[in-house]
């Protein structure tokens, strides 16, 4: 597909960089009554330091499973994941993650829902420099007005700006989104989507960002992982997305290779690697 090797520069640029995260012969398998289960089987990945990487698959291809293992709340049965050549063993405020749904604490305002991040993380640091860390990251993500306000007086999106500024406020290396935009409505996705690449673009913190809508993947991202179907799932193929950055998503809708990468990769979700009924 000629599309795809369009991004040649691109990506020689990245080889010649050291890697910065790599997944190395990552399985993942769990005992059962009738066998071992296996969730992910051979996952190979490298992942340079201020890439924006998405992954996408069917449910149940092992996804967040993955995402899990560069978090920490997971081991692998098989392989090793490693940030910046150390072993990664165990959650750590370098590696932080939003989750699709929003996981804020009810009874704490927006700032005490990221000042209590810092706290926990930097108890050395003074409460007035916390929270002007606290206070600076709301206003990133445009919620200055709102710092006051308890989760239940949020709309999605704005509960979602809070996990968001909670994540960045802790300075992380790598930023783990679990599709995080899922739960929104199209005009708020498309908001949030856009945000997201400015404050991307102004951090660069290294993304990666499970999604299951190939739009929001070719507007957001450097590279896009297919998985195959699980069990036993693996990386299929993986996209180089060449769209220049800033971006904007109308000029990236009126080029001819965005339909090319898209057709491309519904044929591989919905043709190579589809459902099959039994």
């Amino acid at each position: 597909m000629q599309t795809l090797n369009s991004t040649s520069l691109k990506t020689d640029q990245l080889i010649n960089r050291d890697p910065f995260l790599v997944i190395e012969d990552v399985s993942k398998i769990y005992p059962t009554p009738n066998g071992p289960y296996i969730v992910l089987d051979g996952i190979n990945l490298t992942v340079h330091e201020g890439e924006f990487v998405c992954l996408i698959g069917h449910s149940g291809c092992g996804k967040s499973t993955l995402l899990d293992m560069v978090s920490g709340f997971r081991q692998p049965t098989e392989g090793e994941v490693r940030l910046q050549t150390k072993r990664i063993t165990e959650p750590g405020p370098e590696r932080m993650v939003v989750f699709q749904n929003y996981s804020l604490l009810p009874w704490m305002s927006a700032f005490e829902n990221v000042y209590v991040g810092l706290d926990s993380v930097w108890p050395d640091k003074s409460k007035a420099e916390k929270t002007a860390i606290a206070r600076e990251h709301l206003a990133l993500v445009g919620l200055t007005e709102a710092a006051n306000k308890k989760p239940k007086e949020l709309s999605g999106g704005m509960k979602q700006r809070v996990s968001i500024a909670r994540a960045l406020a802790l300075r992380p290396q790598v930023l783990i989104l679990d599709e995080p935009f899922g739960a929104l409505d199209p005009i708020t996705r498309e908001e949030l989507q856009e945000e997201l690449l400015k404050i991307w673009q102004a951090h660069q913190v290294t993304v990666l960002m499970i999604t299951h809508d190939i739009d929001e993947a070719l507007f957001l991202g450097d590279r896009l992982v297919m998985m195959t179907n699980g069990p036993a799932a693996t990386i299929g193929e993986i996209m180089n997305i060449p769209f220049a950055r800033p971006r904007d998503r109308t000029r990236i809708m009126e080029d001819p290779a965005y339909y090319d990468l898209r057709n491309y990769a519904l044929d591989f979700l919905y043709r190579r690697c589809g459902h099959v009924d039994e």
